[in-house]
């Protein structure tokens, strides 16, 4: 057995069982990479090649994005800004049977495009909408359910932080303008979706429905919502028109949350410390995942991996439909156990090559990426947004999984579409030339 071979075997073993010893991914990661190149270590200049790999990993303008982001999230999730959406999103659909359930998916859809992160949605929506729903008859676990896989919605409709990172991951191939335009109809048809399954819910329930809401009401709230909903355009248009670029972007949705924050009187000046050093430690814990994940994808690169696997997807497999069907399965069960920013920089570059050997764009595939780690967030053993939304509603996970397992089952329906049916993701990017 060859050296290159054990140094594989080495990698994923040692990265597998750390990650069953409970170790935090991003140590497994720069654990397992560090004892891989230990046996390589003849071919390189030095054990200070990991430290090297880390650094230019991050050394990129567009990860600038991330932290500006994150701090607009965090902004908009103490600024009263889910409120509005919530009592916007009310006056539409209300009045249908199961009315608040649509009211909690266009809600996570509204505040997780603005704010670009799941978990946002998740908390702000979820603690919001959870009594609500009680209140009029709904079970804290289908709350819990509905709130879960709608607030994976806005990682898809941008602006996005990790389309962001797969654009990094994909060298270039892909670019932040093409993939936050082509997030908007896979990200509204799985809103739609989960919205046709509660229509079944609610009908054989029998969910309590509201009554209609008058014109002006609805105007009034639309009044409110709108500089919020206002954010949407100014990022991803000026992205699209070519006015500035998704960093400089991120820079203005931090300026615009801050001063609409400030107007509406829901944050003040003193809190901006506070707010300032929560969204430092989660740009840390992202970018230290992104830094060793680097690492590992370097290696990667170094040992010939993407080439093998390619090679013997290519060898094995002579229909592309089953080939497309066993990288989602593949990722299906990398989504369960790794958070989605290692998956994306460690993965991408290992299944890119081959989807775009049997002809799938970039762009396309990192839609589909995204949507299978999304699928994950939502399911256990790693589960970020199922034990969050859970512990929000105030149920157990186990409580929460029978509910959850029909609207998991619409996530894969919708991801097969996507997968299947270029024209959803690539129809706008085509449109828009870019």
């Amino acid at each position: 057995m060859s050296i290159e071979v054990i140094s594989i075997i080495v990698l994923f073993a040692s990265f597998f069982i750390l990650l069953m010893l409970k170790v935090p991914v991003a140590y497994s990661i720069g654990i397992s990479t560090t004892l891989s190149l230990l046996l390589n270590i003849d071919k390189l200049p030095g054990i200070t090649t990991i430290a090297q790999r880390m650094t230019t990993g991050i050394d990129s303008f567009a990860l600038l994005a991330i932290p500006f982001f994150v701090l607009a999230g965090e902004i908009m999730k103490r600024g009263g800004i889910a409120n509005r959406l919530i009592n916007f999103a009310k006056s539409l659909v209300a009045s249908l049977p199961g009315g608040l359930a649509y009211v909690n998916v266009l809600a996570s859809m509204l505040f997780g495009a603005i704010s670009g992160s799941a978990i946002a949605a998740t908390s702000a929506i979820g603690s919001i909408m959870t009594d609500r729903m009680e209140e009029e008859g709904y079970p804290r676990e289908f709350s819990a359910s509905v709130n879960i896989t709608s607030s994976t919605t806005g990682l898809l409709i941008p602006p996005s932080n990790i389309l962001i990172v797969y654009a990094l991951a994909s060298g270039g191939t892909a670019s932040v303008a093409a993939l936050f335009i082509a997030g908007y109809l896979p990200g509204i048809l799985l809103g739609f979706a989960i919205m046709g399954y509660i229509a079944f819910v609610a009908i054989t329930r029998k969910f309590v429905k509201g009554s209609r809401t008058p014109i002006s009401i609805i105007w009034t709230y639309f009044r409110k919502a709108f500089f919020s909903l206002l954010l949407l355009v100014i990022v991803v248009g000026g992205i699209v028109a070519g006015i500035f670029t998704a960093t400089e972007a991120s820079a203005i949705a931090v300026l615009y949350a801050a001063v609409l924050a400030l107007i509406y009187g829901d944050v003040r000046i003193k809190d901006f410390p506070e707010i300032l050093l929560t969204s430092a430690k989660t740009t840390a814990v992202v970018m230290f995942l992104i830094c060793t994940s680097m690492a590992m994808s370097w290696l990667f690169s170094f040992e010939g991996i993407p080439e093998l696997i390619s090679g013997f997807l290519l060898e094995q497999f002579s229909n592309k439909i089953v080939i497309f069907l066993v990288i989602n399965l593949v990722l299906l069960i990398i989504g369960t156990f790794m958070d989605m920013t290692p998956a994306v920089l460690i993965f991408t570059p290992i299944f890119l090559p081959v989807v775009v050997a049997l002809g799938m764009d970039p762009v396309h595939f990192g839609i589909v990426l995204v949507l299978n780690l999304c699928i994950g967030l939502c399911t256990p053993p790693v589960g970020t947004i199922l034990f969050v939304g859970s512990g929000i509603a105030n149920v157990s996970v186990s409580k929460v999984i029978k509910p959850l397992l029909p609207f998991l089952l619409i996530m894969v329906l919708v991801l097969l579409l996507i997968t299947y049916i270029p024209e959803i993701s690539m129809y706008l990017p085509t449109l828009f030339d870019l």
